[in-house]
């Protein structure tokens, strides 16, 4: 077994399903310390929950992304409960708005992707570059996704904007703060083991037929091989990795 992160603190945002709570289990099955965040404390107990039942290290802290008191609170309480902050995934992020061209797109959906996709990260960035660069540096890696800043699909305009955007304010606030000791970059997965990837009214068997349609390597990427790419950017490995969107897609957007 891998113990890259042997006793370092790490937290990850949206980790109650899906990609957040496969990349929380990869830190902790590497020896990390963890506090998994999201607004809903149920699904985060869960987390904790397979953690524990590995014999890892972890903690449930709801917070709301939107709010920067809220992520501000989280990184304090993190600090609180495990003494540190290394490593930060900011991984929490919704989709809304899907079938609707630009003109047609609802501004509450608009407003909705702006608020959690992009001023999320923001305050999430704004809190642990505030901690890190007081305390000796560590590593950021924000989830954008291939759809926006690699690869365009019709009926999709504002998740895809609001992801174009993560990866540009990955690129500008890693410029920023490599000076500081924070390392930042950006993972960018395509369709993936996650339900977000399916679309509305799919199951997963439909799911994979139309993958061996759309995708050059035939499938959808596993929760697994994201989390690979998450825990590589924020290992010492990576160490001149700044800025880097690194794109988990099949090769949908080669």
């Amino acid at each position: 077994m891998n113990a890259r992160f042997t006793d370092r603190v790490v937290l990850v945002t949206g980790a109650g399903s899906g990609l957040g709570r496969a990349v929380a289990l990869a830190f902790a099955a590497e020896g990390a310390k963890l506090v998994v965040a999201g607004r809903t404390a149920e699904p985060l107990a869960e987390t904790v929950g397979l953690i524990e039942a590995a014999g890892g290290t972890a903690a449930a802290v709801t917070a709301d992304v939107t709010d920067a008191g809220s992520v501000r609170e989280l990184v304090r309480r993190t600090v609180e409960i495990h003494g540190g902050l290394d490593v930060a995934v900011n991984n929490a992020g919704v989709f809304r708005g899907g079938g609707h061209s630009a003109a047609d797109l609802p501004l509450e959906d608009w407003r909705t992707l702006l608020d959690v996709n992009v001023t999320g990260v923001l305050h999430a960035l704004q809190a642990e570059v505030a901690h890190m660069r007081a305390h000796g540096g560590g590593a950021i890696v924000n989830i954008a996704s291939n759809l926006g800043p690699h690869v365009r699909k019709p009926g999709l305009s504002g998740y895809q904007v609001s992801k174009a955007a993560v990866s540009a304010l990955t690129r500008a606030a890693a410029l920023d703060h490599i000076a500081d000791g924070v390392r930042i970059n950006a993972v960018s997965p395509g369709a993936s083991e996650s339900s977000m990837s399916l679309l509305p009214g799919e199951t997963e068997a439909e799911r994979e037929v139309r993958m061996k349609q759309e995708s050059p390597l035939g499938r959808i990427s596993s929760a697994a091989e994201v989390a690979a790419a998450v825990l590589y950017l924020a290992s010492d490995a990576a160490g001149s990795a700044v800025g880097t969107d690194l794109v988990i897609d099949g090769g949908v957007s080669a």
